[in-house]
C-alpha cells in the first residue's frame, strides 16, 4: 500500500507546454598532434588544427510534459534543435594561412531530453532549475568545413544539460516562462587524432498548461458535513 502511493505522488501530472528557442553554438576542436614538428608526421595530422569556432546562431523548437512532486518534478520533451559552428577553412596546415570567409556546419537534431524540474516559489511565480541529459538523433548534416571530422559525427549522440527557468502565471491554467539552457557534449566527438566538442547556449520562451488546482475537499481525507440528524 505505501510503495503504491508512493509512486502515485511521484508520477502527478503537473502540466504540458511548448516552446521555440534561439540556439547559439560553438564547436571546440582539439588535435592531439598539435605539438608535433612539421617533419614528425605527414600534413593530415595538422587538419583542422586546434581552435574554438566562432558561434552559430540559429533556432529550435519542442513539446513537454511534466510529472511529480509540487516542489521536485520530472520534465520529458520533444525538441527539433539546429546546432553548428563557423568556421574559416584551413588552406595551409603549417602556416595556419585560411580563407578569408566564415562557412557554416550545421546540425539538425531530433532530441529526447529528460531533466529534474526544482521549484523556488516566489510569489505566484517561480524559479526553477534543471540539469538532466538529452539524447539524440542526427536528422540532418550539412558540414562543409573540415568535412573528413564534422562531416562524421555519429547518427546518435547524448549531451548533458543545466537550465534556469522563471515561470510566470498569465490566465487561468495558462503560465509563461523564460529559460537559459547550457547545453555541451560530455565527451567528444573522434576522428583519428582530433576530438571535438559542441557547445550550445539556448534562449527559451513558452507556455505550459497547468491542471487545476484542487481544494481542500478535493483530498482523499474524510470530511465533517455536520451532525447526520
Amino acid at each position: 500500500m505505501f510503495s503504491v502511493s508512493l509512486a502515485q505522488a511521484q508520477f502527478v501530472y503537473r502540466g504540458v507546454g511548448i516552446f521555440g528557442a534561439l540556439t547559439q553554438s560553438a564547436h571546440y576542436y582539439k588535435n592531439l598532434d598539435t605539438e608535433r614538428k612539421p617533419y614528425d608526421s605527414a600534413y593530415r595530422v595538422f587538419y583542422p588544427q586546434t581552435h574554438i569556432s566562432k558561434e552559430f546562431f540559429s533556432w529550435g523548437a519542442g513539446i513537454f510534459l511534466e510529472l511529480g512532486a509540487p516542489r521536485v518534478r520530472w520534465q520529458t520533451e520533444l525538441e527539433y534543435a539546429n546546432k553548428g559552428a563557423n568556421e574559416m577553412e584551413l588552406v595551409n596546415a603549417y602556416t595556419g594561412d585560411r580563407t578569408g570567409s566564415f562557412s557554416a556546419n550545421k546540425y539538425t537534431y531530433i532530441q529526447w531530453n529528460n531533466y529534474l524540474k526544482f521549484y523556488n516559489p516566489l510569489g505566484r511565480a517561480h524559479w526553477y532549475f534543471m540539469p538532466g541529459i538529452r539524447l539524440e538523433y542526427l536528422f540532418r548534416n550539412s558540414a562543409t568545413v573540415f568535412v573528413p571530422v564534422s562531416g562524421n559525427f555519429p547518427k546518435f549522440w547524448f549531451s548533458g544539460n543545466l537550465g534556469l527557468g522563471y515561470e510566470v502565471p498569465l490566465v487561468r491554467k495558462l503560465s509563461l516562462f523564460f529559460e537559459y539552457h547550457w547545453n555541451p557534449d560530455i565527451i567528444p566527438h573522434k576522428h583519428d587524432n582530433v576530438r571535438v566538442r559542441n557547445r550550445t547556449f539556448e534562449y527559451r520562451i513558452g507556455i505550459v498548461m497547468r491542471p487545476k488546482k484542487r481544494s481542500v475537499d478535493d483530498c482523499n481525507a474524510p470530511v465533517y458535513r455536520g451532525p447526520a440528524n
